[in-house]
């Protein structure tokens, strides 16, 4: 496949906390194509989390790491072993509608797991960069019709959102307090990025993964809230944003060259990662398109009684184009289509790794104009 980073990633010792999830196994198979020698950091996959295993990522990582991110000594003497050249943190409590079953335990993961993280750096003190991954919904959404900026407000409605408000806040305050000085060996970036989907997502109370699940089953699919809208973009989007920033930051600390200009002190910041404009869509009509392609039909599921989620979202992604020349490969339409190419191959005994990594490499093909030398 083209390695549109090139030989940055080869043999560079990685830690990805959260590797067992979605995200973090497609990001850890994107590595390892990339020559990295990857350390997963996590606890077990949960039931629904199939694509570590489909990917037999297990065996193919350097290390894989089981333990709880809130497990501060162990992660600290973990990270200290590693001396990571690069940290890309994911393990979250990733669930909008289970942190209202769960509040207490998803700001503890999602807001003291991020700072344990961010400790177990500062004191290895090993010459790092480091990507923090929030979300989207880390901003105050006051359900305004423009895409919100990375100057905007944290905040959130709901347990989930607020958590992330706070891990950004936590993150910059790690950021000024230890990591901004010129001498510094750690330097750390923080990463929002939209709604992502992709094949491998089973997740409960998801869009893509209950369509899918309805489809296989023969049963229409069930949507709570048709008219929201949602900054819907593949998995391999942010991903692609992740690893650019990080490129982009690891040039700049070490003089290196590199198609990003931008200074190091605008580079260790906080940076949106989300889909075209064009992708700003309703659930319906995301449904409606996964739908063309796997048959079936849908249905509104919607419950008054339901928890409260945003109806607006919308990312605008102006700075990492200016600052690091990113921006979305694939349009809403190919994001559909490779995330039901993926569900309906492997459904008819297609191998889940093989469709992974041929979709690592057909977007990479894709956006190698956008990706740094």
């Amino acid at each position: 496949m083209p390695a549109p980073f090139h030989d940055l990633f080869r043999n560079r010792r990685v830690l990805v906390t959260g590797h067992t999830g979605f995200k973090g196994a497609w990001l850890s198979e994107w590595l390892l194509a990339l020559g990295a020698e990857v350390h997963g950091y996590a606890l077990d996959p949960l039931p629904h989390a199939l694509l570590f295993d489909q990917l037999n990522l297990h065996h193919r990582i350097a290390a894989d790491h089981r333990a709880d991110i809130m497990d501060r000594a162990h992660l600290a003497a973990v990270t200290r072993d590693i001396a990571p050249d690069f940290v890309f943190h994911l393990a979250a409590q990733p669930l909008v509608r289970l942190s209202y079953d769960q509040p207490v335990e998803t700001f503890a993961v999602n807001v003291m797991g991020s700072v344990h993280m961010l400790d177990a750096l500062r004191l290895a003190a090993h010459p790092c960069t480091v990507i923090m991954v929030t979300t989207d919904k880390c901003y105050e959404n006051r359900e305004w019709l423009h895409p919100y900026r990375e100057s905007d407000p944290m905040g959130g409605h709901d347990p989930y959102s607020a958590s992330k408000g706070a891990a950004e806040i936590a993150i910059a305050a790690y950021r000024r307090s230890f990591f901004d000085s010129p001498d510094s060996p750690v330097r750390v970036a923080s990463a929002r990025a939209g709604n992502v989907i992709g094949g491998g997502d089973w997740a409960p109370d998801r869009i893509v993964p209950d369509a899918i699940r309805a489809v296989l089953a023969g049963q229409p699919v069930p949507v709570r809230n048709p008219h929201a809208t949602r900054p819907w973009q593949h998995v391999l989007e942010p991903l692609s944003g992740y690893l650019q920033l990080a490129a982009a930051i690891h040039a700049a600390s070490h003089r290196l060259p590199c198609a990003s200009s931008a200074p190091l002190d605008a580079l260790t910041s906080g940076f949106n990662f989300g889909p075209a404009v064009s992708a700003n869509q309703s659930v319906g009509s995301l449904v409606a398109a996964l739908l063309s392609h796997t048959g079936g039909s849908w249905t509104t599921a919607a419950d008054p009684s339901a928890p409260h989620e945003a109806s607006k979202l919308h990312l605008a992604t102006e700075k990492a184009y200016h600052l690091l020349g990113w921006e979305p490969a694939w349009q809403f339409p190919d994001t559909v289509r490779m995330t039901a190419s993926w569900y309906l191959q492997t459904a008819k005994g297609a191998d889940p790794a093989d469709l992974t990594r041929s979709q690592i490499s057909e977007f990479s093909q894709s956006s190698n104009s956008h990706l740094l030398p």
